[in-house]
């Protein structure tokens, strides 16, 4: 369903109904699966639970797009059409519990992604959760854990209009730049670094959705069966 744009409260929601559904099977001893949603969200910011204001270079009460304050980790970020965002609700008694080892596996899975499907060879940064290469952040990570199970996730700029984010200090980081997929590979292209595929916006979506999802199922070991729902069954929920 990644091709449609979600509101966010719709799937803030959503997870959090989830995750009660996914408490009362643990507690009553039976299979508890993993789940993994795929989206796109309409334009909205959102804070973690300690975010600070300061980082927000608007008045709050006149925001330029729907603002949530969350209770996942990490300071403001931006969502909006053209970044794929994975929403893993999943019971890390089946894995490991670990919460570093979970963040550092979603990172991986970008990385991954990125290498392998497009020669970017993105990295981590040693003291910061995210996916970066050189000093512009490609995907920000933003966790929730409640009795081991997680929700909330990751956000990976594929063609992303980078605009929004001026409004705010992405991720609380003064001094680092905000890059997206299609940026990148543009770069490459000009500079001969690469000669790579030149894909449509909704190509080049489909492309990383498809690595992302793949290298997911790698990482975490798990066998992804695809199931769509549409914006009206996310609101029922």
């Amino acid at each position: 369903m990644y091709k449609q744009q979600v509101l966010y409260r719709h799937a803030w929601d959503w997870q959090k109904s989830i995750v009660e559904e996914k408490k009362t099977l643990i507690e009553r001893n039976e299979h508890c699966p993993d789940s993994l949603f795929v989206l796109q969200h309409h334009p909205v910011y959102t804070l973690g639970t300690a975010s600070s204001e300061q980082f927000l270079n608007f008045d709050i009460k006149d925001a330029p797009s729907d603002i949530y304050r969350t209770e996942r980790g990490g300071e403001v970020t931006y969502h909006g059409p053209g970044q794929i965002v994975m929403y893993p609700i999943m019971n890390l008694r089946n894995h490991k519990m670990d919460l570093h080892w979970y963040l550092r596996s979603l990172e991986e899975v970008i990385i991954r992604a990125l290498s392998r499907t497009f020669c970017i060879k993105a990295s981590r940064l040693e003291g910061l959760t995210g996916v970066w290469y050189g000093n512009q952040k490609l995907a920000a990570i933003g966790i929730r854990v409640k009795q081991w199970i997680t929700y909330h996730g990751l956000a990976v700029n594929v063609n992303t209009d980078l605009t929004p984010f001026r409004w705010i200090v992405p991720c609380g980081l003064q001094g680092y730049q905000v890059g997206s997929v299609k940026g990148l590979l543009e770069e490459f292209q000009t500079s001969g670094i690469a000669d790579l595929p030149d894909p449509d916006d909704g190509q080049l979506l489909d492309i990383t959705c498809r690595s992302l999802i793949h290298e997911f199922s790698e990482v975490f070991q798990v066998r992804v069966n695809y199931e769509t729902m549409s914006s009206l069954d996310l609101q029922a929920i």
